[in-house]
């Protein structure tokens, strides 16, 4: 079994502060500062440019892919690191497009976050292709035999409703497509398996539960059978067959490493690397049951202690991930109230209070003072103050 008050342990949580908001930034582990000032003053300082070799900089991005493809349910050698979620998007819906030159059809969902519809909309637009934007619930009956490629992030940012991997990744094989998943509110959340559900391709960020720090590099996973016949459209020196060659011509790495792009982020995936020690002893089912139990007393305490919050997110714990929402007319003075008291969460426009539960440090306390403050402040109404409904630039 796994040790949680171990793991909770290996993080920096001030003082004060009840954390509810690992799905949108981890709190910091304990081991990173020496991890990355060893890396710094040993490496960096010490061995310059010869790092990239004598200190591992250049295999880090497979080493660190390796130890994410636990948690994800992917195998040795599938994973990779590097550059933003953003990229990684790009490049694996391009080259599921590019696998499918049939077809034109793109399809999400109108809860996948918004810019990885950005990026769906732009690569459709440069190659003649189409996206299509269905509510979450009529997915799977949007996929017909004009589909080239389903992209759609497994757990919904706002609502946490969580999506059926196994079964739609099987409907769009029977119709031909290929799938994307975005692991971004999955990865470190709940029981990812991707092998096991036959799914083609997969990206994930890693600044969220896997608490890599702010900036800390994504991952992308492809199928074993379509890593050496994938091609994404960005190609960069890093995915070369012999980038120290310096061709002009692109000629594509072998499996998984053509999906490399730019210079590796040495100090942010040092800190990650770090972070990922802390999941050593973790087992994924533990962490699945710990989560559902943790958000099911979080739901159980507000709704009976706060009328005035409607649940956003689905009751049955099997079709959520580790966050719950709920809605308030006047979400974000509320949740800033919060905040002042040190229950730190997050608003999702226009009315979502949104909790995130992190099994590796939230425990009951945290539910349950959650409530109480909540519940408090609902009743008293000390939300309702100018300074509250102030906006931040960032919310």
């Amino acid at each position: 079994m796994t040790d949680f008050n171990h793991t909770r342990a290996g993080f920096h949580l001030p003082e004060g502060v009840t954390y509810l908001d690992g799905n949108s930034l981890g709190p910091m582990p304990v081991a990173a500062v020496q991890r990355v000032a060893a890396m710094m003053r040993d490496e960096w300082a010490e061995q310059l440019i010869r790092g990239w070799n004598s200190a591992g900089w250049y295999v880090q991005p497979r080493h660190v892919g390796d130890r994410i493809a636990r948690l994800i349910g992917a195998g040795e050698g599938q994973v990779v690191m590097g550059d933003t979620l953003s990229i990684k998007v790009f490049q694996a819906l391009s080259a599921a497009r590019a696998l499918r030159p049939e077809r034109r059809v793109i399809l999400s969902d109108a809860g996948n976050f918004p810019s990885d519809l950005y990026v769906a909309e732009g690569l459709a637009r440069a190659v003649d292709a189409e996206l299509r934007v269905v509510a979450p619930e009529a997915v799977a009956d949007a996929i017909g035999p004009d589909l080239a490629v389903l992209m759609l992030t497994e757990v919904d940012y706002r609502t946490g409703r969580r999506h059926d991997m196994a079964s739609l990744t099987e409907r769009a094989h029977q119709a031909g497509a290929l799938t994307v998943w975005d692991l971004a509110h999955s990865a470190g959340a709940v029981d990812v398996d991707l092998l096991g559900a036959d799914a083609d391709f997969a990206v994930g960020c890693t600044y969220k539960y896997l608490n890599g720090g702010p900036g800390a590099p994504a991952f992308i996973w492809t199928h074993p059978r379509l890593a050496d016949a994938a091609q994404p459209i960005l190609q960069g020196w890093m995915g070369h067959a012999a980038p120290f060659a310096f061709d002009l011509d692109y000629r594509p790495a072998g499996g998984i490493e053509r999906m490399r792009v730019g210079t590796p982020p040495v100090i942010a995936m040092t800190a990650l690397d770090a972070a990922l020690d802390i999941w050593d002893g973790v087992q994924m089912a533990d962490l699945r049951a710990r989560s559902i139990e943790l958000t099911q007393r979080f739901i159980a305490g507000v709704e009976a202690n706060c009328p005035d919050v409607a649940l956003n997110s689905p009751r049955d714990p099997l079709l959520r991930g580790s966050q719950v929402s709920f809605r308030h007319p006047q979400a974000y003075a509320v949740m800033q109230a919060l905040i002042a008291q040190g229950i730190i969460g997050d608003f999702r426009a226009p009315d979502v209070l949104r909790f995130g539960f992190a099994p590796l440090y939230n425990d009951e306390r945290d539910v349950d003072h959650a409530v109480e403050v909540l519940a408090q402040l609902l009743r008293d109404g000390s939300w309702d103050q100018p300074h509250f409904h102030q906006k931040a630039a960032v919310t």
